[in-house]
């Protein structure tokens, strides 16, 4: 089956430019694991992650079955149901910010730049404020070199807060972050 995953034509991206309502958003299981498997392991993907790229298929179960378990929200990015990335949100661990999350999503590389990635951060951030109604702030932090995760947030509504200079240490280099968040206040539900 991954053969097959793998097998997306340029036409099958081109098509989700025209026409968005192929996207939607569902639970992952692990009947998605060859799915995953393809942008998981995929270098360009997790350059700006905190993870490596996956090199088996276990990691792609420790995925499915732990790593997204973990959080509030979690969904796949699903073309045509075929799961080509994930978008997740997690309550911040600090107890005096218990009315905030931080949003995560990863995506295929082959559908870079097509909107999808804006059309269901839209999503997430109405299923947010709806279905987690004490929550006031959704927040993002994105590497300050992933200009195109940042362009994401500015169309979806996230206002830029400003750069959190060496803030995390990823991979063996201190990463200077982007700070962006959008309030429930700011989002017509």
């Amino acid at each position: 089956m991954m053969e097959e995953t793998a097998s997306f034509s340029k036409s099958d991206a081109k098509e989700c430019v025209d026409d968005l309502t192929q996207i939607s958003l569902r639970p992952i299981s692990l009947s998605d694991l060859d799915d995953v498997m393809v942008w998981t392991s995929d270098e360009k993907v997790a350059k700006y992650c905190t993870w490596e790229p996956y090199t088996n298929k276990e990691d792609g179960v420790d995925f499915i079955q732990n790593i997204a378990s973990k959080s509030l929200w979690f969904r796949a990015i699903c073309l045509r149901d075929r799961a080509i990335g994930c978008i997740d949100f997690w309550l911040c661990s600090d107890r005096c910010r218990n009315k905030s999350a931080e949003l995560g999503y990863a995506m295929s590389s082959r559908y870079w730049g097509k909107g999808i990635a804006t059309l269901v951060v839209k999503q997430v951030v109405e299923a947010a404020f709806k279905e987690f109604p004490y929550l006031e702030r959704l927040e993002a932090q994105v590497d300050v070199e992933n200009v195109a995760s940042q362009r994401v947030l500015e169309k979806a509504g996230f206002q830029k807060e400003g750069v959190l200079r060496k803030y995390l240490f990823i991979k063996g280099k201190s990463r200077d972050m982007v700070m962006f968040s959008i309030l429930s206040s700011e989002v017509q539900i």
